[in-house]
């Protein structure tokens, strides 16, 4: 009787596929894994939330906030937590509206799922709100220092960890119908950009309505109007954004755009 061979594959050898030189691999694998898990699972469209990873719920900020009064931590830190807290409130709500929304449609394919980044703040704040209503909801984490960044409202099949975050990004994009972009740092700075130059450049070619919930903060922290007047951007780019502080306003500004421009053409579109 011959021998089994024992020599190991290239495919299933771990110290190979960790090293630098499958590097392609690796990203490749981050395309087609999720690409599977995706088709299985009918998800062809998303409504994508962004924001703060560190914007407390509404109850975890009161309970910082009674702490502080009782002089355990910064009391005027708590009071802006807590007045942050409003987003993650109206992350949750928007999100639950969306798939309310998708679930009544006639379309026997999942539409317009919500997805986030996984992590916690107004990411799970959209992931918990599509919870709520019963829907699925995409969650894409990305492996950063941190103990702990998965939320716990992810439909457990459609929870994604990446390595490269562009993988992350990409799937963020490809996916999406439309996104909203509530108040961050970094790295919410860097996805809104990001998508923004895609348009703008019209390499992404779909219509894509994009919100940016919480006009003050937007107001402050990104000024539009200067690079207009100092010419680095066009006055007609201003209008990729729809800026506004109302659930109802961005509810409605997105089912309006997704009725007249995607809600016949299901399916990935770039």
């Amino acid at each position: 009787m011959k021998q089994r061979d024992q020599r190991p594959k290239a495919y299933n050898s771990p110290s190979f596929l960790a090293s630098r030189d499958a590097r392609g691999v690796r990203i490749l694998a981050e395309y087609l894994e999720p690409l599977s898990r995706f088709a299985h699972h009918q998800v062809e469209d998303t409504i994508v939330f962004m924001g703060s990873a560190r914007i407390p719920s509404r109850a975890d900020a009161e309970a910082e906030l009674a702490a502080a009064e009782r002089g355990e931590s910064d009391l005027a830190r708590a009071r802006t937590r807590l007045a942050m807290s409003d987003y993650y409130e109206a992350a949750r709500v928007l999100a639950r509206r969306f798939t309310e929304w998708s679930k009544g449609l006639s379309d026997t394919q999942r539409r317009f799922v919500v997805c986030t980044g996984g992590g916690p703040g107004i990411m799970e704040a959209a992931n918990r709100g599509a919870s709520e209503a019963k829907g699925l909801n995409v969650g894409l984490t990305i492996s950063i220092p941190l103990d702990e960044f998965d939320n716990p409202y992810i439909t457990r099949e459609l929870g994604f960890h990446f390595h490269y975050f562009f993988m992350r990004k990409f799937w963020f994009t490809y996916l999406a119908k439309a996104v909203v972009i509530f108040p961050g740092g970094y790295g919410t700075l860097d996805e809104l950009f990001e998508i923004l130059t895609l348009m703008q450049t019209r390499k992404m070619k779909k219509p894509l309505p994009v919100v940016l919930f919480g006009d003050s903060f937007w107001r402050d922290v990104v000024d539009f109007d200067a690079l207009v007047r100092y010419g680095t951007i066009d006055a007609k780019d201003l209008a990729l954004v729809h800026r506004t502080d109302s659930i109802d306003d961005a509810f409605t500004f997105v089912v309006d755009h997704l009725t007249r421009y995607a809600l016949n053409q299901p399916g990935i579109s770039l």
